[in-house]
């Protein structure tokens, strides 16, 4: 049986071309988006803008692309501590993003 991905499954996503990592962020039938950078936004963007505090940059991986998709690890929530890669470093995500 394949990889099904699930929210908040930290995958590395290697398409032969470009190699990718980050956190599965939405998952439907039809596609799943890969957070692959977080950024803050500049203090009078959060002021002025939406609530979220935070720029994300969303990669769309489709079904019959997640074969090329490699399972990392798992977090309970977006709450959760940062795991660890499998080069030891520590993954990102920052508390109270929203």
């Amino acid at each position: 049986m394949s990889y099904k991905p699930r929210l908040n499954d930290y995958v590395i996503w290697d398409d032969g071309k470009v190699k990718l990592e980050g956190w599965v962020y939405f998952v439907d039938n039809a596609y799943i988006t890969i957070e692959t950078k977080v950024k803050p936004k500049h203090p009078e963007d959060v002021e002025h803008g939406t609530h979220h505090r935070n720029e994300r940059t969303l990669v769309v991986c489709f079904p019959e692309q997640w074969s090329q998709l490699e399972y990392v690890t798992h977090r309970e929530d977006v709450y959760s501590e940062p795991s660890q890669n499998p080069d030891g470093q520590q993954t990102y995500r920052d508390r109270d993003l929203y």
